[in-house]
């Protein structure tokens, strides 16, 4: 009896989605004394980290670019675990190589003299304007980073008290504007302003403060999680239950229930209505609001201003295994296409599916031949393309652009790639929008340009609606792993303790 009269003080928080977001505002909830369940309408967590597994081959669906491992380690550290005993984090190097249209490839890393060789290889001249580029992007790194990323922006006041050092470090300017004001060669421009892209942001709009990614890497490194991606997803949802929480799939919410301007539990597509005293979305904020929240609920988002908004590009992904083995390809390679502001534009501006690409090809199996079977390996590829505002039919469109991916990459790095495939699965736009529901099929939520950043985001305090939170890309600070990381532990300064919760 006693230990149920505990269970019903104890307040309840339901998080709406389980990816990275999710699970990390899932155990910083269960820290700070709230009975945790999470609901996902996928068969297994992880969200966009959702893992495939085919023929003996095992694909990261989603994130595959580890960085500040610390934001792991934190959640680790309030189960009282040690993430080194659960998640084997190996160092990548070099972090990306870059392979230009013509064949050079420039191999981008962590080592500071290693990257001024590499450099100097193909603009002696820049050199030093690369020195004062890394400078700036740490200047930035210590504002933008570790002074905001976790903190919320409720307000005009916590925006204007962060404007006059927006203002110092050129935040007005683009990622390929600020680029621009160091180095000269377009080639090294390049090298330093594709980071955006990571991101769902075009360098040529999204606002500088996302320099600080160069900064970021190099203090910490680029890992891969031995097993996968999906391992730290594995390990999250260990620690959630751990705390006495609770991870549910095959579970999707329909709606959000408001009463009395706060949210109370969700309404599951069963037609179960679940209670709950807060409730934290992972789930697309943009999706969240349009289709989760009732409209007489919403004041400031509202129908018109979410299908307003910017929204980030799409992505086409093909997953493939290979009956042989590339050992002279990276793990993370950059496949730079003959034009770069001409097919940015295309994705961001005009919406058209363009006949050129740049891709980022990932080879897990680089670090981890266990990913693959015996003497093979195991690929994914991805091209950014625009999102559903383009109006393109992908049921039409998808493997015929899967195929002419499949004829670049038999001509440049994988030779022979159409005879030694051993298996197939794609994923489009539309992919996004009818598995992920993600507003429009856009991979990254809301574009990251500055008018739509910190304050300008959905807050991760709902401005409409008592006790909703959100988490995720689609809110402050942003998309990647960080970012989404660093957005739920902005929950630990909005989000009341459970013993404080009405």
């Amino acid at each position: 009896m006693s230990g149920n009269k505990k269970l019903l003080k104890t307040p309840h928080a339901i998080v709406i989605g389980s990816g990275f977001g999710g699970l990390a505002a899932a155990i910083r909830l269960g820290a700070r004394g709230y009975r945790v369940t999470v609901l996902d309408k996928l068969d297994q967590p992880g969200g966009r980290a959702y893992v495939h597994r085919i023929d003996g081959h095992v694909f990261d669906a989603g994130p595959t670019v580890i960085t500040a491992p610390f934001l792991f380690e934190e959640l680790w550290t309030l189960c009282g675990k040690r993430l080194e005993d659960d998640i084997d984090l190996r160092p990548v190097s070099p972090f990306y190589r870059i392979r230009f249209d013509n064949g050079q490839s420039f191999d981008y890393t962590g080592d500071p003299e290693h990257m001024r060789s590499e450099v100097a290889r193909f603009s002696p001249d820049d050199v030093a304007g690369y020195e004062r580029f890394i400078a700036a992007s740490e200047k930035i790194f210590k504002v933008g980073f570790e002074e905001l990323a976790h903190v919320p922006f409720n307000s005009w006041t916590d925006m204007a008290r962060i404007l006059p050092s927006m203002v110092k470090l050129e935040s007005y300017r683009t990622v390929y504007g600020l680029v621009s004001k160091y180095v000269k060669d377009e080639r090294i421009r390049q090298v330093l302003s594709f980071h955006p892209l990571l991101v769902g942001g075009n360098p040529f709009s999204t606002t500088s403060i996302y320099t600080l990614i160069a900064f970021l890497e190099r203090k910490w490194g680029v890992h891969f999680a031995m097993g996968g991606t999906g391992s730290l997803v594995k390990g999250l949802c260990n620690l959630i239950e751990g705390q006495g929480g609770t991870v549910k799939q095959n579970t999707e919410v329909r709606q959000i229930v408001v009463e009395g301007g706060r949210a109370t539990g969700v309404l599951l597509a069963n037609g179960e209505r679940l209670n709950a005293d807060v409730v934290v979305s992972n789930a697309d904020s943009a999706w969240t609001y349009r289709y989760l929240v009732p409209p007489d609920a919403r004041k400031r988002w509202t129908d018109r201003k979410i299908e307003r908004a910017d929204y980030s590009m799409s992505l086409f992904v093909w997953y493939f295994g290979t009956k042989k083995k590339y050992e002279d390809v990276a793990h993370h390679t950059i496949l730079l296409g003959p034009r770069y502001k001409g097919l940015l534009d295309d994705i961001f501006v005009r919406h058209v599916l363009a006949d050129d690409f740049s891709l980022y090809l990932h080879r897990p199996t680089a670090t981890d031949p266990s990913l693959a079977p015996a003497g093979r390996d195991t690929f994914y590829v991805l091209s950014p393309v625009p999102n559903l505002k383009s109006g393109t039919d992908w049921s039409v469109e998808s493997e015929k652009y899967r195929q002419m991916v499949e004829q670049y990459l038999d001509k440049t790095v994988l030779p022979g790639l159409k005879d030694n495939l051993t298996c197939s699965l794609t994923m489009n736009p539309q992919h996004f929008q009818d598995r992920l529901l993600s507003f429009r099929g856009a991979a990254f939520g809301i574009e990251p340009v500055l008018t739509q950043s910190a304050f300008f985001r959905p807050h991760n305090e709902s401005e409409d609606i008592g006790h909703l939170y959100l988490v995720g890309a689609g809110t402050h600070p942003g998309a990647g792993l960080p970012g989404v990381l660093s957005s739920a532990k902005v929950l630990d300064r909005v989000v009341p303790h459970g013993s404080e919760i009405t």
